[in-house]
């Protein structure tokens, strides 16, 4: 199971009882890249219910105005996304169009724009089209109900359509400079009603806006001082996206609570939206002070599944489950994603057994049984390793069938995969044979994701003075962590690397037993590049592997010291 998340937002995020929400994470956020996202703003996306199209505000030359709203389309959800294509008229016109809205059946999209003959500054305006297949129809505004002589926009609809979200600068009535509305109908035949402030504690004296609601209408995101306001207080110094629950349709809004470091940093992130199963939110990213370069990014919502907090995901989890099936117990309701559904019961039970059937495997194994060739496969993912020199394959040679034969001259293996342990708990093993001091078994090289640049680090090595098991994971700042166990003697050994993100602190391990961890805590430098086995990141004369390697396995999480014992049976 993945345990390598920053942020768990909590049950009731420590608020009132009633707001009986499920706990959930967020994976590694990532660009949609150079497809979808230009040198130019590209931004306020809205993914369909299908999650095949994605709707965005792009100021990329080929528009009709100084903004406007573009669309990329995949075969499936598997599929990459495809080259963008704008709207055209009758939806974009010369003004400027942003904040997409798609309706749950794909035939209403909801926008906002800046078009003459509206009652404000910005003007919330539909399109409509008879099936997926037809053209877009003519813009129709809103109407004076919703739309003020201000500024309406970030328009998002609830699933059933009965519920109509957006944001409003300076409109009366409103906290802050600019506050989250709320209109609904009886119908889908009726017109809007009347806007209503969704007050505090949503609203508050800063600024409040881009609207993203679940589908069950449970779960409301939103980004602060989304224009230049006050920022909420409790941020990370940017725009952030915050997230507020609801028990039922018919209760309040909660306390809302930040979405955390692992979506937010000190630049500026908003414009979310959350996918209609719950299992993906799409937001907008951008440095501040750097003006129309924004580009779309995603980030997986993940479930809480260690329902007893003990930090293993097992059958005493599935004994909690089933003590409260039919009962309204947060923590228990897991699904749908993101928050729960007030109740537990087959919805979590299938989730929670999907991730029940993770537990211990890796996210990535190497065997390093083949017998020929230039590739090492990866039994559990597509991260197939690329054998670089001259290895030798040795089939009969490993300590679990085959083995790898390195000549500590140039031989090294490489692979994409990777993992960031300035976010996120894992675990590296492998069983050597061989090698000398100075050199290194399984290392990470550095990357630039767009926001950050981070250096490589060699994972497990032998140290340069006597050939002990070291680790430069996050070296620099923090010093090396060393222990007194050779590993170069001529034996098998098994060794290992667990980063516990929790409580901020390495583990080495030899033959199953603990030889080295920190003492004070480090976290904040870790990498997110691609591995090398055989040598350290910059491949250097002196740290190429001179022995045998077999069974390399990396997993998302803190395993205990049983677990470890198991791996060398």
């Amino acid at each position: 199971m993945k345990k390598t998340i920053s942020l768990v937002l909590a049950l009731t995020f420590g608020l009132a009882a009633e707001v009986a929400k499920a706990d959930f994470a967020f994976g590694e956020p990532t660009s949609l890249g150079p497809i979808v996202n230009s040198s130019a703003g590209d931004g306020t996306p809205c993914i369909s219910a299908d999650g095949l199209e994605l709707y965005f505000l792009s100021q990329r030359a080929g528009g009709l105005g100084s903004g406007d709203i573009w669309v990329t389309k995949r075969a499936s959800i598997n599929d990459d996304w495809g080259t963008p294509i704008n709207l055209g008229s009758p939806v974009n016109s010369s003004s400027f169009e942003l904040c997409p809205h798609i309706s749950r059946d794909g035939l209403t999209l909801y926008f906002t724009s800046l078009r003459p003959g509206g009652y404000g500054q910005d003007d919330l305006y539909m399109a409509t089209r008879a099936t997926k297949e037809d053209n877009w129809g003519n813009a129709v505004n809103l109407g004076p109900v919703v739309n003020s002589d201000t500024y309406d926009f970030g328009t998002c609809v609830s699933a059933d359509g009965l519920e109509l979200y957006f944001h409003a600068w300076n409109r009366p009535g409103g906290h802050g400079e600019l506050d989250l509305w709320v209109a609904t109908r009886e119908t889908t035949d009726d017109d809007w009603g009347q806007p209503v402030n969704l007050g505090a504690p949503v609203n508050s004296s800063a600024s409040e806006g881009y609207p993203s609601l679940s589908t069950d209408g449970l779960t409301l995101f939103f980004s602060d001082h989304p224009v230049n306001a006050t920022p909420r207080p409790g941020g990370y110094g940017g725009t952030d996206i915050w997230v507020t629950t609801r028990a039922t349709k018919n209760d309040p809004w909660g306390k809302p609570v930040n979405a955390g470091p692992t979506i937010n940093s000190s630049a500026n992130e908003d414009g979310p939206s959350i996918s209609a199963d719950g299992s993906t939110l799409y937001f907008q990213y951008s440095q501040p002070g750097v003006i129309n370069t924004s580009d779309i990014w995603q980030v997986k919502v993940l479930p809480v599944v260690d329902l007893n907090g003990d930090g293993k995901v097992d059958l005493k989890d599935f004994r909690k489950l089933a003590q409260h099936w039919g009962q309204n117990e947060p923590t228990c309701d897991i699904a749908p994603l993101p928050g729960g559904d007030g109740i537990v019961d087959e919805k979590d039970l299938n989730l929670f057994a999907e991730h029940l059937l993770k537990e211990l495997q890796p996210v990535a194994h190497w065997m390093l049984d083949e017998t020929e060739g230039e590739i090492a496969e990866d039994s559990f993912g597509n991260n197939d390793a690329t054998l670089n020199g001259n290895p030798v394959w040795q089939p009969a040679g490993g300590i679990i069938g085959g083995a790898l034969q390195l000549d500590g001259v140039d031989d090294h293996v490489s692979t994409a995969f990777g993992l960031d342990s300035s976010r996120a708990s894992f675990s590296a093993f492998a069983w050597v044979k061989g090698g000398a001091p100075g050199q290194a078994i399984i290392s990470q090289t550095g990357t630039s994701d767009g926001r950050n640049s981070k250096p490589g680090s060699a994972w497990l090595s032998a140290d340069s003075s006597d050939g002990a098991l070291i680790t430069w994971l996050m070296h620099p700042p923090f010093d090396p962590l060393l222990s007194e166990t050779l590993i170069t003697d001529g034996q098998w050994h098994h060794v290992g690397l667990v980063y516990d993100f929790d409580s901020m602190h390495r583990h080495l391990y030899v033959d199953g037993m603990e030889v080295a961890s920190d003492i004070d805590p480090l976290a904040g430098a870790g990498s997110n590049g691609g591995l090398y086995f055989g040598t350290e990141p910059a491949r250097e004369a002196g740290t190429f592997w001179s022995g045998l390697i077999d069974d390399i396995r990396i997993y998302d999480e803190v395993l205990s010291a049983e677990e470890i014992a198991d791996l060398m049976r």
